[in-house]
């Protein structure tokens, strides 16, 4: 049984403000996506990864990968439109590699804070399940928006979680859901775990913690700085 991590690079940053995608922007002496490749590297159950990079910058990624010695990065392909192009170009890629009994990690580029019990916790859940995400509880008040100005009615927080990559898939679950919505010609579905509920699919957690940033906006490179001084079994516990 094979497990390959997919890492989505395909972001050009524009919510951060610079020319440089986020994705390769130093933190504590490594780029972002340095750091996230590195806890796919590091796991024993890894046997593989694959990124979905932005086209004008696979070269730069290809050399980054190199010069860092990221031995595991097999393959590096161009990125889709939307996030669920991108994460369909990497489950088709991999026709031709897996086997239905396979697992496929997907993980986005700028999550560089992954503690390796996070990733064996959650392969241990897509092994029993067939599926598995990161969740965690939401503890707090949840009111449902109309138009991002007011609220209306509150939403149960206890029947609620908040989900983060990364996922894991059965490759043969995660191959037909791609190519259900290529047929039915979807492109708009962030993840995997939501184009899954899509087509009534039930979809399982595993331990998410709080400290799981993605970087997005100029003030988390701070925040992600910080954590990366906790051990990881600190971050995991949060």
């Amino acid at each position: 049984m094979k497990h390959i991590a997919v890492i989505l690079a395909g972001g050009v940053g524009s919510r951060m403000g610079v020319a440089l995608p986020k994705q390769f922007m130093i933190v504590k002496e490594y780029p972002i996506i340095i750091h996230t490749i590195m806890n796919f590297q590091k796991n024993d159950q890894i046997d593989g990864i694959l990124i979905v990079c932005v086209k004008d910058w696979i070269g730069y990624l290809q050399n980054m990968v190199s010069e860092y010695q990221m031995t595991k990065v097999q393959w590096i392909i161009e990125g889709g439109d939307t996030v669920h192009d991108s994460t369909r170009n990497a489950v088709f890629f991999l026709r031709t590699v897996l086997e239905d009994e396979d697992y496929v990690i997907i993980h986005d580029a700028a999550r560089p804070i992954l503690p390796q019990a996070a990733i064996s916790a959650l392969l241990d859940t897509a092994h029993r399940a067939g599926n598995a995400s990161l969740a965690i509880p939401c503890h707090e008040t949840i009111i449902y928006t109309d138009d991002q100005i007011s609220g209306i009615k509150q939403l149960d927080r206890n029947k609620t979680m908040r989900v983060q990559t990364p996922q894991a898939y059965c490759y043969s679950m995660l191959r037909e859901l791609y190519e259900m919505a290529e047929k039915d010609n979807i492109h708009n579905v962030v993840y995997a775990d939501l184009l899954a509920i899509h087509y009534g699919k039930r979809v399982f957690f595993s331990k998410g913690f709080t400290n799981n940033i993605k970087v997005t906006n100029q003030e988390d490179i701070s925040l992600v700085s910080s954590l990366m001084e906790f051990s990881e079994e600190e971050l995991f516990q949060s």
